[in-house]
């Protein structure tokens, strides 16, 4: 079984909801870094010094890698990544090897029967 890593910056007040919509869409988990902080093409604006930007979250997801291009497309419609600068970004990057798995392939082996 491949796996591919998502990587997902987006809103801290997006995160719940791009959760639940990724395991609609076959996530089996992710883990959350919180607090987060970036720059995009604009750069943030200050006032009196103190930054004036909204904090982000860092959602790491490991996805068979069938599922993946599912679950980055619903991510980035719920988080709505396209919709205007600034919303976040997500991408997925190849796993060459993992341990610490082994639930996960038994949850998704007979889950992706029916699928494949």
């Amino acid at each position: 079984m491949h796996f591919k890593l998502l990587l997902v910056f987006v809103e801290d007040g997006k995160t719940d909801e791009v959760m639940k919509a990724a395991r609609v869409a076959g996530a089996t988990g992710a883990t959350i870094i919180n607090n987060a902080r970036g720059e995009g093409v604009t750069q943030t604006k200050t006032f009196f010094g103190l930054n004036l930007e909204t904090q982000r979250d860092v959602l790491l997801f490991i996805v068979e890698e069938h599922r993946s291009r599912a679950i980055l497309e619903t991510i980035s419609h719920v988080a709505g990544f396209d919709e205007s600068p600034g919303k976040g970004i997500a991408v997925q990057v190849d796993i060459e090897d993992a341990v610490g798995v082994v639930h996960q392939i038994e949850q998704l082996s007979s889950a992706l029967e029916g699928e494949l």
